[in-house]
């Protein structure tokens, strides 16, 4: 036993071995030197299922791997903003003609976290591939992970990298003091046309987002086994490490499009400074079709000894808004470090210099390269200055599901004269509707919509559309189309609970606002606090902005700025940036919430348009403005007093009566809401608020009918004995 239990053990050993080597030279654990990794150590990563107190919070995974003696629990979850959910990848013919396709990126695949229990940890995963691929940074060292192809068991094998700065080549970035005087001396007339200096209140924002663009030049993509989809994961990848170190700067990096030089180079690798220069120009045209922020290529030259250059303070201002990233062969993580600090020579980093500290060993904008993750003081204050100064670009959060929108059967999206669209192969196999060529089932009436039920229409009158407040209004199917009738609402104006008026599908006042704000117990301050607040023009207290100015609101208007509450009792969980104000104002505490400029979520705190100002007069655009603004085409006399005008200014008529005007006996609706139905065509507010009015005057008419009754007598007596 003992016998076969080393042989087992030499054969084990010896195929991990070959395992390593095959790796190696298939080239998917490909990372250069073997100096800058150790041994390779398998690993299994295992889903950890939290419960109780220790349960993360919703869209978290985690995972534990035991690697270097240990086990490591890692903590992660999904990054929405890292590639274009329909990725251009331009490409070359034989002919070198350029092709464009599109990819399909997952938008749950790219993962970023820290491992638990160690602090300043970093987690950057993609699974995109099948398995984990990515970088782990835990106390000082870092380890690389790459899954085993078709393992059956979920092997990855981890790779320590060695630390040493020993062991890793001095090689520099190649900004020097004369490519900087350079650089001034050649763009200095676009340099002082293009920027001009905007406040700090200007341009300040809590997020910016930088849309990149990556070209690969040939012998990158020879290093990438000459294989597309290879150069495609490995950019992926890079991205993916570079966007985690830029979160410290409240900054997205974004891949929004992908070139490879697949054929050969377009120019010649002669030295940076030349590669520089000519991608310059070469993408003014180029990636013209491309609409970015920042451009930079990728090589893999190493008779070229500088890791990269960059125009310095390149961004938003074509055509130097890029640079030149050599790739030499070694880990990929030191590889998302040059491409992190040559990014950060397009966004104004200068290079570190004694007096610049990052609270580590090594920073990202060191001259040498070194394994770093932290920008230092010198570099925020250097991002700032360029942000605040020229980035406007970086303001703009792309609307991902929109960009490069390739119009073709098979992306889940019906377009032109597609029946349907039921996406992937997988996706069409359980579509009961839908083929895979984007057409109709035999048999099939429909495959999607409100209105299409088992690949069938829906009924006329049934209802596809419940109303979802006051304001809102019911819509039905028409039994012979698979949508739903547009949405509609009551029309701006008609008045809803609480004194106030219906405006665009809401019902609003100060009361509700302050509900929503503070909770049940809070209703809208007093006129004081309105006025002594809403006058200020500051965050808290303001009728709008104009440029970097906040607008003190005119007396007439202070209920249309700021909404100040009072009776507050619990203090409300809020999202980070916003800031909580309580004032005393004559023995009462006003409570608001303020928002500053550039801010990419919406404004709770300001009082919605339509929110009643004062008698017969509504909120617009900041100012209180008399109800007569809105246009009333539709009265209730035009609806024959049975039924409410819509936001289409067309009847919609209460059960028991048709549109148009509702002059005819029916089953209520309007000419937009599709036909309503007989049995279920009862519209709740238009029965229940009349009836109510009835039952309220019946009722009134009746107690003053009983309490003259009962006041007769009593003055006949008193008239009597006097």
């Amino acid at each position: 036993m003992a016998v076969d239990g080393t042989l087992m053990y030499i054969r084990v050993t010896l195929l991990l071995l070959c395992l390593g080597v095959f790796l190696s030279i298939s080239g998917y654990c490909q990372a250069g030197p073997s100096q800058h990794f150790t041994s390779p150590e398998v690993v299994i990563p295992l889903k950890v299922i939290s419960r109780g107190r220790s349960a993360k919070a919703p869209g978290w995974l985690s995972y534990s791997l035991r690697f270097g003696g240990q086990k490591h629990v890692v903590h992660m979850r999904v990054k929405k903003l890292l590639v274009s959910r329909h990725l251009p990848v331009f490409t070359y013919t034989d002919e070198h003609a350029l092709l464009e396709d599109q990819l399909f990126i997952p938008d749950d695949c790219y993962y970023h976290g820290y491992v638990e229990a160690a602090p300043e940890s970093l987690v950057v995963f993609s699974a995109c591939f099948g398995g984990f691929r990515g970088v782990l940074k835990i106390s000082g060292l870092t380890y690389e992970i790459e899954p085993i192809r078709h393992s059956a068991t979920f092997e990855h094998l981890v790779y320590k990298i060695n630390s040493n700065e020993t062991q890793f080549p001095a090689m520099r970035c190649g900004l020097t003091e004369k490519e900087v005087a350079r650089q001034q001396l050649e763009f200095e007339e676009a340099e002082n046309s293009a920027l001009e200096p905007k406040s700090a209140g200007d341009w300040w924002t809590h997020a910016w987002f930088l849309e990149l663009v990556v070209v690969v030049n040939h012998d990158f993509f020879i290093y990438s086994q000459s294989n597309i989809s290879k150069v495609q994961e490995d950019v992926f990848l890079v991205v993916n490490i570079v966007d985690s170190m830029y979160k410290q700067l409240g900054t997205y990096i974004i891949l929004i499009g992908i070139e490879i030089w697949n054929q050969g180079n377009v120019f010649p690798m002669t030295s940076i400074e030349q590669v520089l220069n000519d991608f310059s120009q070469w993408k003014q045209i180029s990636l013209s079709q491309l609409q970015h922020d920042a451009a930079h290529m990728f090589i893999k030259n190493s008779l070229i000894s500088i890791l990269g250059l960059a125009y310095v303070a390149g961004i938003c201002r074509p055509p130097i808004d890029c640079g030149v990233d050599n790739f030499q062969g070694d880990t990929w993580s030191l590889f998302a470090n040059t491409v992190a600090h040559e990014l950060g020579h397009t966004l104004g980093m200068q290079h570190d210099e004694e007096f610049c500290f990052c609270g580590e060993r090594g920073c990202i904008m060191n001259t040498f390269r070194v394994p770093a993750e932290k920008f230092t003081n010198c570099s925020y204050a250097d991002f700032m200055k360029t942000t605040l100064n020229q980035g406007s670009c970086l303001h703009n959060p792309p609307r991902l599901g929109e960009i490069f929108m390739l119009k073709r059967c098979g992306n889940g999206v019906v377009e032109r004269e597609e029946q349907c669209d039921c996406g992937s192969v997988q996706q069409c196999e359980q579509d009961a509707c839908c083929l895979l060529n984007c057409t109709l089932r035999p048999g099939a009436a429909c495959a999607f919509g409100l209105c299409c039920k088992d690949c069938k229409f829906m009924p006329s009158g049934e209802l596809c559309r419940q109303e979802v407040n006051e304001c809102d209004l019911p819509e039905w199917c028409n039994g012979t189309s698979h949508q739903c009738p547009e949405d509609r609402y009551m029309q701006d104006g008609i008045p809803c609970s609480d004194s106030a008026y219906c405006y665009q599908k809401r019902c609003n006042n100060h009361d509700q606002h302050c509900r929503e704000i503070f909770g049940k117990d809070a209703k809208s301050a007093s006129q004081n606090c309105y006025k002594e607040i809403n006058s200020q023009g500051n965050r808290f207290g303001h009728c709008g902005i104009n440029g970097t100015t906040y607008l003190k609101c005119h007396i007439s208007d202070v209920f249309c700025g700021r909404v100040q509450c009072e009776n507050v009792r619990d203090i409300p969980l809020l999202q980070d940036h916003f800031t909580l104000q309580h004032t005393h104002i004559n023995g009462v505490t006003c409570w608001g919430i303020d928002y500053h400029l550039r801010m990419n979520i919406s404004d709770i705190g300001e009082v919605k348009d339509g929110t009643v100002c004062g008698p017969g007069k509504i909120c617009i655009h900041k100012k209180c403005v008399s109800l007569s603004v809105l246009s009333h085409v539709c009265l209730p006399e035009t609806c024959n007093m049975k039924g409410i005008c819509n936001n289409k200014h067309h009847c919609h008529c209460s059960y028991g009566w048709s549109p148009p005007y509702c002059q005819h006996r029916g089953y209520g609706g309007s000419i937009d809401s599709g036909p309503a139905s007989a049995k279920r065509g009862v519209f709740l507010p238009l029965i229940v608020i009349p009836s109510l009015s009835v039952l309220i005057f019946l009722f009134t008419v009746g107690l003053l009918m009983y309490l003259r009754q009962c006041s007769g007598p009593k003055e006949t007596k008193a008239h009597s004995s006097g």
